[in-house]
């Protein structure tokens, strides 16, 4: 629906009360309706949801269509990040939010900092997805918000050129909201306390949550040890309380993205019950680390397990927890990987140790071979050393191609000298095209980066802390932050119209007229800026 369009609706809703509604103009609820396109989360769920459903048959057609998101922890991070991609991109397309477990337990809990352990409030998560999509809301405000004040002046000056140029802008305006894909950790409880908290998520506006075969009291982050899995069971239904929620409040395509911590898993908390050989459970249990026993040589409480016509003893540790032998990691990836996609999942996850385009396209390819169009969301990790692991594959592939690397010394790979090197750009070109290599060989639909912005908080604050502590005083704020924003049009440089208050201005214009006691006059400091 055109500008002009919406001028004509509102100016219907308004006209069976035009002797008791003084003052209230057609054009400016038209306004207010365009600033406030999504009127619930819900209405941002059903949005959001079909950009990434068909996102996602777009990467299926052609690899190269991958998808991508930083991690944000806050509503405003979320915010910048945005009004950044739209003015260097022209377009969010392919762009979404991503929102980490991590940095909700580390940075949102009202506990304080928390590991990534599951301890955090759980609706601290759907209060970061409102937040989130509040502030994309408002981004869209203020964006419009300024063009129709460009539109005025226009009208005003009897520029007809620039009137339709930015008529045509307004007509074609793209929202800052776009799709999320929303940690839910391994749940928060069982099945049902999934589907509860799952809901909260969906009303707050996410249309893709992301879900972990973890025990969920014993959640470890991906990047740590001692990890827990439960058997697929358990998880699958935890996916289907989460279908549930979507199909309930009506978000039919909302997507989940299952994600296997196996890899990293060398424990279970349970056997998985077995009905008959080679069903879900059996498989599960086929990989326990067990040995043989006969009836002379068991111990007092020891559980036992079938297998083949043999006693089987699993190893037991002292936490109760059962060990699965060592590496089986990957087939046990590739069985949770088919099992999710095969019971309601639609993404995968797999969280490895390394970022080794071999290792994950490996896998891919068997889950493939069952499920043909199976892809994955991969967390682009700041656990990683970026650096380091790929001058360790570039070493390796030197040394496997016979070249000489005398140059070089494995073992001290990070040192800044090896940074102009052969070895150094080639490392550096392969992370550069690490996404658009993986999501052609290895099937990853979508590349995040899970912490992104808590390492930019803090690299940030220390170089200023550094420059306006020390010797550089003002200059250190000055030179390194607002010049810069100055120069590279940062559009917070202009804080007080980020803030809102323009957009609280036109607000009052639009309730007191000629009365309005506005913010933005001749005396606002703001105007130093406008050059």
């Amino acid at each position: 629906m055109t500008y002009h369009s919406k001028i004509v609706e509102a100016g219907k809703a308004i006209a069976p009360f035009a002797q008791t509604w003084d003052g209230i103009e057609p054009e400016n609820v038209a306004r207010m309706r365009l600033q406030n396109r999504f009127h619930t989360g819900l209405d941002i769920a059903r949005y959001t949801a079909k950009i990434m459903r068909a996102d996602m048959a777009a990467y299926d057609a052609d690899p190269a269509n991958y998808t991508q998101s930083l991690g944000c922890w806050h509503g405003f991070i979320g915010q910048q990040k945005m009004i950044s991609i739209k003015k260097h991109f022209g377009t969010t397309k392919g762009r979404y939010l991503y929102l980490s477990g991590w940095m909700v337990a580390a940075l949102r809990s009202e506990f304080g900092p928390l590991p990534d352990q599951s301890m955090h409030e759980k609706t601290s998560v759907s209060d970061l997805i409102e937040e989130l999509y509040t502030f994309l809301k408002q981004a869209d405000a203020r964006e419009l918000g300024m063009l129709f004040r460009d539109l005025d002046e226009a009208k005003k000056a009897g520029d007809a050129v620039n009137t339709h140029r930015l008529l045509h802008k307004i007509d074609e305006f793209e929202t800052h909201v776009v799709p999320i894909i929303a940690d839910i950790d391994a749940g928060f409880g069982n099945a049902e306390a999934t589907y509860l908290l799952a809901k909260k998520f969906i009303e707050a506006g996410a249309c893709c949550i992301q879900i972990e075969n973890q025990v969920s009291d014993e959640k470890q982050c991906g990047h740590q040890d001692g990890k827990v899995t439960v058997p697929h069971e358990d998880f699958l239904a935890k996916i289907r309380a989460v279908r549930y929620a979507f199909m309930e409040l009506g978000v039919d395509d909302g997507v989940i993205v299952a994600r296997t911590d196996s890899l990293g898993a060398g424990l279970t908390k349970q056997i998985a019950y077995t009905r008959e050989a080679g069903d879900l459970g059996d498989q599960y249990n086929s990989f326990l680390d067990c040995e043989e026993v006969d009836a002379t040589s068991l111990g007092h409480g020891d559980v036992l397990i079938a297998r083949d016509g043999k006693l089987m003893r699993p190893k037991r540790l002292p936490s109760n927890l059962y060990q699965f032998r060592t590496g089986t990691g990957e087939d046990r990836c590739v069985l949770d990987c088919i099992t999710s996609l095969q019971n309601g999942a639609d993404l995968l996850w797999i969280e490895t140790e390394k970022p080794h385009i071999g290792q994950i396209g490996g896998m891919v390819s068997r889950i493939r071979e069952v499920i043909p169009n199976a892809k994955l969301v991969y967390n682009n990790s700041p656990s990683f050393n970026w650096t380091l692991n790929f001058r360790q594959q570039v070493y390796d592939a030197m040394v496997e191609a016979g070249k000489d690397v005398s140059a070089y010394d494995r073992s001290k790979l990070m040192s800044v000298d090896y940074d102009g090197t052969e070895l150094g750009i080639e490392a550096d070109e392969r992370i550069r095209t690490f996404q658009r290599d993986a999501a052609a060989q290895a099937g990853i639909f979508h590349h995040l980066i899970t912490l992104p912005t808590y390492h930019t908080a803090a690299l940030s604050t220390d170089n200023l802390a550094k420059r306006y502590f020390g010797e550089e005083g003002m200059l250190g704020y000055v030179k390194q932050v607002q010049r810069e924003e100055i120069r590279q049009g940062i559009a917070c440089v202009k804080h007080q119209n980020m803030s809102g208050s323009d957009i609280g201005d036109d607000h009052k214009e639009y309730f007191a007229g000629e009365a309005a006691l506005k913010a933005g006059g001749i005396h606002n400091t703001m105007n130093q800026f406008a050059a």
